[in-house]
């Protein structure tokens, strides 16, 4: 975020996206050869892969397409007052995360479309990625400590790629859209964000009980939610890393709708979690209550304010 910033960047936006998706969409093309889709072994690898493509395009835009001169501070990476200036909203992000998520499970419970089996844990050995465990546990204490490392500790690994995503969504392409407005900034990215994910889409990724079109429709109605409270996140902290690791405990959150749910049934991502309707509910909440408290719009510092609205124009960033 940048003071020099009084118009769209066109070049650079165009640039990243362009770096983001192309890329990253070739590497699915292993999914689609194989004739296993996400099935394939090569699939987390490549997913993995694939969430460092925004990162990348950051990198190549801020260095060779719009260079700037602090590429790391202009993209959240640094901050002012280093980690102190931010670890309260990284904290929100981590504990925020899977909290959502319960929210999300309680409110389709509540509404009758998901079959919710709080303390039984029948089913955990086949949910938790990181644990040895090869039985049921033999108390509902032991199943919930479990769940709960397996969230909030093992958690941090899916930080890791999550940290890649971000530096491109959040880090870069949020910022540089603000000339437009923070709540055109945010609605842009995130149906930039969802609509990258088209070829996994297509595969079945999140939504294979639907059609592709409803599928799409569902990706990017969940990215743009998202993408407000991340926006929040970044903007508020002036730092990505928040943002990062809201992300990251997002991912590590989506086992939690197939531990509650009642063993041998499968989970519906279209109503059930955040990825479905009754969790858009949770986070359009939690939206309306940071405007409620006047959180949103973030009020940006002096130096990184610009004239905001469509007709602010897309102009090239200008020359030093």
């Amino acid at each position: 975020m940048n003071s020099e910033y009084d118009r769209v960047d066109v070049r650079g936006v165009v640039g990243f996206v362009l770096i983001a998706y192309v890329p990253a969409w070739l590497l699915t093309l292993p999914l689609w050869l194989s004739g296993r889709g996400l099935n394939s072994d090569w699939s987390p690898a490549l997913l993995i892969a694939m969430m460092f493509m925004p990162a990348v395009a950051t990198f190549v835009t801020n260095r060779w397409i719009s260079p700037r001169a602090r590429m790391l501070r202009e993209t959240g990476v640094t901050h002012p007052s280093g980690v102190r200036g931010w670890w309260r909203h990284g904290l929100l992000g981590w504990i925020g995360a899977p909290v959502a998520m319960l929210l999300a499970l309680v409110v389709g419970w509540a509404l009758a479309v998901y079959d919710a089996h709080w303390l039984d844990f029948t089913g955990l050995p086949g949910q938790l990625r990181f644990s040895v465990i090869d039985q049921a546990p033999d108390s509902a204490f032991v199943g919930l400590a479990l769940v709960l490392a397996q969230v909030f500790v093992f958690g941090w690994l899916n930080v890791i790629p999550a940290a890649g995503e971000e530096w491109g969504w959040r880090g870069y392409l949020t910022p540089a859209l603000l000339p437009l407005g923070q709540p055109a900034a945010f609605l842009v990215t995130g149906v930039l964000w969802g609509l990258w994910h088209a070829p996994l889409l297509v595969l079945g990724y999140n939504y294979p009980s639907v059609p592709v079109v409803v599928a799409f429709i569902m990706m990017v109605v969940f990215c743009v939610l998202v993408s407000v409270l991340l926006g929040w996140l970044r903007l508020a902290s002036r730092s990505v890393w928040p943002a990062v690791i809201a992300h990251g405990f997002l991912n590590a959150a989506a086992v939690l709708p197939a531990v509650f749910n009642a063993p041998g049934d499968p989970v519906s991502n279209v109503s059930v979690g955040l990825l479905g309707w009754t969790g858009w509910i949770v986070l359009g909440l939690l939206i309306l209550l940071l405007i409620a408290l006047h959180r949103l719009p973030v009020s940006l510092p002096r130096e990184q304010r610009v004239e905001e609205g469509i007709s602010s124009g897309v102009s090239r960033f200008h020359h030093r």
